[in-house]
């Protein structure tokens, strides 16, 4: 006896006869349909355990054959897959009540893993939802299997309400991310409020978040509205988390734990209700263990971590960026321009240290500075001139690490045994961090972007060491 029934629709026949064969073989029955009328014909005659659909069959589209699936037999699960692999797909799917979303191209032992999942787990109460006309403008571009993934992950989250961490490097679009999980989930019509932890001086950051009183400190001459009151049922997103100082750490914990936080200089706690998301290009764990961070937020924080993967792991997606980077370009009233395909390929070989932003700004940069409609590999080549990282030599590195050493050693020297004074290590790293800084935008010529890359911090916290070394900016520093 077959273990299972699976309804299978696709108006390609190769593909039917691929899942009629690789679904057999794992021990189910199979029965192939070319439009959703057959499709319909059996699910409305009771039959099947799962179906699998295509998007786009000839003569309806599966979402909206959907809503009605689930209406008549909502205990049957439906994989839906499709060829227009972007995040407006894995999200109406979700919305329509899909089990799950699986892009085209797919791997036949993941589909195999998915039907087993499936057939196994619990009917689930599914609410069809009007996902709305599909925008053009998505939030995210790319049909890599690192950003599909990202997608699917999105998608289920829109229909929770859970506390999401994401990681990444900066400019792999965490805060477009943190925005699609609000415009597509239940706090949609509440405000979405962002707030970077590095770009606010620390003294100002419970002030900022939590509200204060009228005299609550010097200056404060009225009552200050704070972000979660300014995001009350809608979305806070924490960008840059790891720099949030400890007391407000302490006080956001409380937040997180109890649902309610007091102004600054306040009596009365305010009972809020927000999504927090929280986003870092920081290894949280290594700050915990520095003690910068503390362990029991980090676990409220992280209900969901989502990863986002730089641009040099997802090369495969730098044609569909440019080209969501040249028609965002003209819409803004630049010319139309294009890259021919050698100029593509140009761009596939750069690291891409600033990820989807650097990708974005060098675009603009080509479009403004060549005359010409199709940009060449040339006009690529000259603009990422320079910015090339250069690999140190091993007798660079020696040479350099020979010089720390030294200056360690004469450092240490003087104590000659006796024991050093309190606070060694800070003062060691300020004398170290102050000139290494200075160094590096020398060595960038000024540009904080770059250093910032180079040093491998923020460039928000870049900007905070300059101002709190006191390193002076010299003319043309940006």
């Amino acid at each position: 006896m077959p273990e299972a029934t699976i309804l299978v629709c696709d108006d390609d026949a190769a593909i039917r006869t691929v899942l009629n064969q690789a679904l057999g073989r794992a021990g189910y029955e199979v029965r192939t349909a070319a439009n959703a009328a057959g499709l319909w014909r059996w699910v409305s005659q009771g039959d099947g355990n799962l179906v699998i659909t295509d998007v786009v069959l000839p003569d309806e589209n599966a979402f909206d054959l959907l809503p009605r699936i689930k209406r008549l037999r909502p205990e049957l699960p439906v994989v839906v897959m499709s060829a227009q692999n972007n995040i407006l797909t894995a999200i109406t799917a979700a919305e329509r009540g899909a089990y799950e979303y699986l892009p085209k191209p797919f791997d036949l032992k993941e589909l195999t893993s998915i039907v087993r999942r499936a057939l196994a787990a619990p009917a689930r109460k599914q609410i069809p939802a009007d996902a709305g006309a599909a925008d053009e403008r998505l939030p995210l571009i790319g049909r890599s299997p690192a950003m599909q993934e990202i997608y699917r992950i999105i998608a289920r989250l829109t229909q929770a309400d859970l506390t999401v961490m994401i990681s990444g490097e900066s400019g792999t679009g965490k805060e477009l991310v943190a925005r699609a999980l609000h415009d597509y989930g239940k706090r949609r019509n509440g405000s979405f409020v962002a707030v970077n932890m590095a770009a606010i001086p620390k003294e100002l950051i419970e002030s900022e978040l939590f509200g204060h009183e009228r005299g609550a400190f010097t200056g404060a001459t009225a009552r200050g509205v704070g972000r979660f009151e300014q995001a009350e049922g809608g979305t806070l997103f924490l960008d840059e988390i790891g720099d949030m100082p400890p007391d407000a750490q302490t006080r956001l914990l409380r937040v997180l734990q109890q649902g309610e936080y007091t102004s600054v200089g306040g009596r009365t706690p305010v009972k809020t209700d927000v999504r927090i998301i929280a986003a870092t290009n920081r290894d949280l764990r290594q700050l915990i263990q520095q003690g910068l961070f503390r362990e029991d937020l980090f676990y409220r924080l992280n209900v969901v971590p989502l990863r986002l993967p730089p641009l040099r792991e997802r090369r495969e997606d730098i044609p569909d960026l440019v080209r969501h980077f040249l028609r965002k370009a003209e819409s803004s009233g630049l010319p139309a321009k294009r890259l021919d395909p050698a100029a593509t390929e140009r761009l596939k070989l750069h690291a891409w240290p600033g990820n989807v932003r650097e990708l974005e700004n060098l675009i603009r940069r080509l479009v403004v500075l060549n005359p010409d409609e199709i940009i060449d590999e040339g006009a690529v080549a000259a603009e990422l001139a320079g910015w090339e990282p250069r690999t140190m030599s091993e007798e660079e590195e020696g040479s350099l690490s020979t010089a720390v050493e030294r200056h360690l050693t004469a450092y240490f020297a003087e104590y000659r045994g006796a024991l050093p004074p309190a606070g060694l290590y800070d003062r060691v790293l300020r004398e170290f961090e102050r000139p290494l800084i200075a160094i590096s935008l020398a060595a960038c010529r000024g540009n904080q972007i770059r250093a910032a890359q180079l040093l491998g911090l923020n460039r928000n916290t870049l900007r905070k060491k300059i101002r709190e070394l006191g390193i002076e900016l010299t003319r043309g520093l940006k």
